[in-house]
């Protein structure tokens, strides 16, 4: 080229756009992400924004909604009686221990997994986590049996046999049983893909920072846990709460697939998850049930609040 000497390399010269035509460019990253966009928006923003606006309602699924205002709500707070003695103690016992006991056992079973081989690890793992894939099946199949009310069932089987009880105990319909059954069986499918994050981020750190930390004091594995893995695991660690937060208030059938009734037998496990399909789909009042499901999305989104509080990066 006549007026500039030859070099190794020449430059590129991208054509000019008129601004025109660059505002009529899609942009590749709005083509990518507009499935996740349009499908966000069908199965989530719309139902969210119409549960909303039912629970300000008196729908019965048939004839039109009729604005009550804030009366659904008022007679939550005042007049279910039902909802306060029983169905909002339950879940906040329910999610109290659920939660944080599962969150704390998916992290100490995804750090066990991580200080042995690849093999087993794997096998482990999926072990560990198929649970969670399998837990309506496995709870119509092993559980009910488990804990079946007649002498077939395992436990009290194995009760008779052990000449600890002389009839067998109905597990799945006693209020005293059913809610610590339910805490079990929720604990043992508690270790989803919050589990598998937690095990993937143990398992991708710098292992020359335990080794700096070894010179800087760091004497035990307990020390390394909570003073390297945990604040280098933060992302991790954040995505495992709100997956646990999210899930614990999701599994509010288990009382009702175990006890095969809902409401449960004197509402001993009864969740409010329970309490909006009892009034939305056997009662059919669904403006009642959409205020209910607006006050379970709030406890959830202020949980997870909470827990974006406790590891966010500083």
């Amino acid at each position: 080229m006549e007026g500039h000497l030859a070099t190794g390399k020449e430059r590129v010269v991208k054509p000019k756009v008129p601004p025109r035509e660059q505002r009529h460019r899609l942009n590749p990253a709005f083509v990518f992400l507009f499935p996740y966009i349009l499908l966000f928006t069908i199965f989530i923003v719309i139902p969210v924004t119409l549960a909303i606006l039912l629970s300000f309602t008196n729908f019965n699924a048939v004839q039109v909604p009729d604005f009550t205002y804030f009366l659904n709500y008022i007679n939550l707070l005042t007049q279910d009686s039902i909802f306060m003695q029983y169905v909002l103690p339950n879940t906040i016992l329910f999610a109290v221990i659920v939660g944080p006991v599962g969150y704390a056992l998916s992290f100490f079973l995804a750090w066990s997994l991580s200080q042995i081989q690849k093999v087993p690890r794997t096998i482990l793992a999926l072990i560990v986590y198929s649970p969670s894939m399998t837990s309506g099946v496995t709870m119509a199949v092993i559980w009910k049996i488990l804990f079946s009310g007649d002498r077939m069932g395992y436990l009290n089987n194995l009760l008779l046999d052990l000449g600890w009880i002389t009839e067998p105990i109905q597990f799945l319909q006693s209020p005293d049983f059913l809610m610590p059954i339910m805490i079990i069986v929720a604990l043992w499918g508690s270790m989803g893909v919050g589990f598998l994050a937690m095990l993937a981020g143990l398992l991708n750190y710098d292992s020359s920072i335990y080794e700096a930390a070894s010179i800087d004091g760091i004497r035990n594995r307990m020390q390394e846990v909570f003073y390297i893995t945990i604040p280098m695991m933060k992302p991790q660690m954040l995505f495992g709460a709100v997956m646990a937060v999210v899930n614990t208030f999701q599994v509010g059938n288990i009382g009702v697939a175990l006890s095969g009734t809902n409401p449960t037998p004197s509402y001993a496990g009864q969740l409010i998850v329970n309490h909006i399909e009892d009034y939305g789909f056997i009662r059919y009042e669904m403006g009642y049930a959409s205020a209910v499901s607006v006050v379970l999305l709030l406890i959830i989104y202020g949980a997870s609040k909470l827990a974006r509080r406790m590891f966010r990066e500083d």
